[in-house]
Parts: structure tokens; C-alpha cells; sequence
């Protein structure tokens, strides 16, 4: 309804929208932290991981040992170890997969 004017810094907060408060709020964080984007709690939720060698497995349905080259190999990008423990970015190793199987056709 009013989307279309311009904000300045007499603008009266309370005229605002929950959106337009909701995009000065995240300019200005950005502008204090420097960085160009900010990931939303509902993407970090989004995100869907595995979690070590079985979870590899269970996820492209082939065996430990296939599991443990793919983590080594293709999946490096994809996949997080600290320790013993290790953690698949579900989506990002399916993405980086259909990529390789493409470029070899």
C-alpha cells in the first residue's frame, strides 16, 4: 500500500511496515559485520546433513567402502571432520555428485 515511498531519516518508525523494519534492521547489520549476506534461521534448518561414513552410505545407497572414497574423493567439499566425528552436507553432496556424473556423460 505505501511500499513505494522513500525512507529517510525523519521517517516516523512506527509508519513502517514489519518488512520494511525487517530489511533497515538486516542493512544494518550487514553494514556492522561487513559481510553481504545473512543466512535466516529457517535456511540453517532447511539444511539436511548425514552423518559419518554410514550416513554417506545410506545416503547414495552404495557400500562402506565406496562411501569412505566418495567422502575422500568427489565429496570433499561437502563433507566436515573434526576428529572422528563427520558430518555430509546432504544437498550440497548430491548437488556436487549430479555435477560429476554430468560432466563425465
Amino acid at each position: 500500500m505505501m511500499e513505494n515511498y522513500q525512507i529517510t531519516d525523519s521517517t516516523p518508525v512506527a509508519i513502517l511496515t514489519v518488512g520494511q523494519q525487517k530489511k533497515l534492521f538486516q542493512g544494518w547489520v550487514k553494514e556492522l559485520l561487513g559481510v553481504q549476506d545473512i543466512t535466516t534461521p529457517s535456511e540453517q534448518l532447511n539444511k539436511r546433513y548425514v552423518y559419518g561414513i554410514a550416513g554417506i552410505a545410506s545416503l547414495f545407497n552404495c557400500s562402506y567402502v565406496t562411501a569412505f572414497n566418495l567422502k575422500n574423493g568427489i565429496l570433499k567439499p561437502a563433507v566436515f571432520q573434526q576428529g572422528r566425528k563427520i558430518i555430509c552436507d546432504a544437498d550440497m553432496a548430491m548437488e556436487i555428485f549430479r555435477n560429476q556424473t554430468a560432466n563425465k556423460d
